[in-house]
């Protein structure tokens, strides 16, 4: 994707949403669901300290949607993510109240366009090519390796680093034709971050690929001090079995610069109501290599409820391993 058109887009499709919006009528029937994911374990971390609190992040989720004429409606949606255990908002202080997203958009023919805060493409898409979905901080080898010199802002979290979401951005998603899509996402932000190559737009591109077993992706992006993230990713699933595979390039552009390569690999197998999954990561970081293995397995307890085990351990070349290991319960609405 070049660089020109991932930078050109957001006022393009902005001309092209208007233009299709300004025949709407003036009254709409609106849609509001309210969902969620609730989540809480007792484990012993990889610090080797006992503790009770989430180990896959817990959200709760407003969404909206209004139809405004056949083919077009509008949407919004709010996400706040919070700790548990306390009750907290995740990151109180240095993040956002409605931290998840905090977007509205139009949906058509031609795609879906949103304007606010959300994930920028690389973080969310990723989680196909994951057993926890980039989701569990015990297991996971995506949540422990994956854009490891990379953070979607250095500075937008109150001077501190956001990984994984845009504020003032814009983001697309295409329609799907013959299994592919494409998605943008651009931020207009424009940070004050020291040790960076100077302050400019962020943009990202990824193409999604899925029908019959097979699913994959290729996407990049890249922050406004310059650092870059290369992810590319596949899974084939056959009956209750996916495999998957993904490789991970990171960038961080600063003196000295460092360079962080990732590849993992992983399965999941549902036999009735329990889901066993495995994980295996390597990460080379400027020659420092680590490896990490993820364990685990969801037993159902009903549709939205479940109780799961997750062990993982990390093992630096020519350092001590260390092992994380905990149980939990989750529910969604």
């Amino acid at each position: 994707m070049p660089t020109r058109i991932a930078t050109a887009f957001p006022a393009i499709l902005l001309t092209c949403a208007l233009g299709v919006s300004v025949q709407a009528p003036a009254q709409a029937q609106t849609s509001v669901t309210l969902s969620g994911f609730l989540d809480v374990g007792l484990f012993e971390d990889f610090d080797e300290v006992k503790k009770l609190g989430t180990v896959q992040r817990s959200h709760i989720t407003l969404d909206a949607s209004d139809q405004l004429a056949p083919g077009l409606r509008a949407t919004a949606r709010l996400q706040h993510r919070l700790e548990l255990d306390t009750g907290a908002a995740e990151g109180a202080g240095s993040k956002p109240f409605w931290q998840g997203e905090s977007t509205v958009g139009l949906q058509g023919g031609f795609g879906h366009l949103r304007l606010g805060r959300a994930l920028d493409v690389v973080y969310a898409y990723d989680y196909s090519y994951d057993p926890w979905a980039n989701f569990n901080r015990i297991a996971s080898p995506a949540w422990h390796n994956w854009h490891w010199n990379y953070a979607s802002s250095r500075s937008s979290n109150n001077g501190q680093a956001e990984y994984g979401r845009l504020s003032d951005g814009v983001f697309y998603d295409s329609p799907r034709l013959h299994g592919v899509s494409l998605h943008l996402s651009h931020s207009f932000e424009d940070p004050a971050t020291p040790g960076g190559r100077g302050s400019s737009d962020n943009s990202g591109w990824a193409l999604r690929y899925g029908q019959a077993a097979w699913n994959a992706m290729l996407a990049r992006s890249r922050n406004s001090s310059g650092d870059t993230v290369h992810f590319a990713g596949l899974a084939y699933t056959t009956g209750g079995l996916t495999l998957m595979g993904a490789y991970d390039l990171s960038v961080f552009r600063a003196s000295p610069e460092s360079e962080a390569e990732v590849f993992t690999l992983g399965l999941s197998y549902a036999s009735g109501l329990t889901t066993w999954k495995a994980g295996w990561g390597r990460r080379d970081v400027d020659g420092s290599v680590s490896q990490f293995v993820g364990l685990g397995a969801d037993w159902a307890l009903s549709r939205r409820s479940a109780v799961y085990a997750s062990f993982g351990r990390q093992a630096p070349r020519g350092g001590d391993a260390r092992t994380a290991y905990g149980v939990g319960i989750s529910h969604s609405f």
